[in-house]
């Protein structure tokens, strides 16, 4: 059965504040596929380096998780690997939907769902930690540390892999990403008006930074070794690892 039609920002309230609740989970993998330059190619990717990095008897956490993306695709890349995998959302509704997109899977018994907010976790004997796109929801004061206690809590060769909305180096740069951008999502079928709701509703609550930022914040979050490996328009990927 396909997933619902994202039409959401063509009915609802344009002053409402963007949240992923229960409207937002409905339409979500609709809505990310049609808004994400190379979403589903992302995702895959990310299961397949992820994989290179599991450790038997240690965690992979998948951080602001959503509806488990990351985390089916690195139970797809290696679904016999003996690491506890925990998928955390602060959505109840998106924890609530995980599970069923995920049964099936070999080796979903091995998920524990857990709905709290990523910038408040404890985390420990991780050989990966994936954030994808969800640090640019972090308060920017916020964001340094999460990425250090990511970086504490990786056992010795362990990887973050990071995946980030990014807003241009200057004015110029910014406002070519954006104009490319907004003609992929017409592309993909939506409607000037659901573009412009789109984007006033996630300003109040998505604050992209640029690339460098993205990349001295990793220098001094203490990771030795980093690289970009993915960008489609506004959205680039990087690993870093111990």
């Amino acid at each position: 059965m396909p997933d619902p039609r994202d039409d959401l920002f063509a009915r609802v309230d344009p002053d409402a504040p963007f949240a992923f609740d229960a409207q937002v989970t409905r339409v979500f993998p609709d809505m990310i596929r049609r808004s994400v330059p190379g979403y589903e190619q992302l995702i895959d990717l990310t299961g397949q380096i992820a994989a290179r990095f599991l450790k038997p008897g240690t965690r992979c956490y998948d951080l602001g998780c959503s509806l488990g993306a990351s985390t089916g695709a690195v139970l797809r890349a290696a679904p016999d690997c003996p690491v506890e995998l925990i998928a955390v959302d602060n959505s109840p509704d998106m924890i609530a939907g995980l599970t069923g997109r995920l049964a099936g899977l070999p080796g979903a018994e091995r998920v524990r769902p857990l709905c709290a907010d990523a910038a408040d976790l404890d985390i420990a004997e991780a050989c990966v930690v994936i954030l994808n796109l969800t640090l640019q929801f972090v308060p920017p004061q916020r964001r340094l540390d999460l990425l250090r206690r990511v970086r504490a809590g990786l056992v010795p060769g362990g990887a973050l892999i990071l995946a980030e909305k990014v807003r241009g180096a200057d004015a110029d740069e910014d406002r070519l990403l954006v104009e490319l951008y907004e003609g992929f999502k017409r592309a993909n079928g939506y409607s000037d008006l659901e573009i412009a709701r789109k984007r006033t509703a996630l300003e109040r609550v998505l604050v992209p930074d640029t690339v460098a930022a993205h990349e001295q914040r990793l220098d001094q979050a203490g990771f030795p070794h980093r690289m970009r490996w993915f960008q489609g328009f506004s959205f680039v990927a990087w690993l870093a690892w111990t």
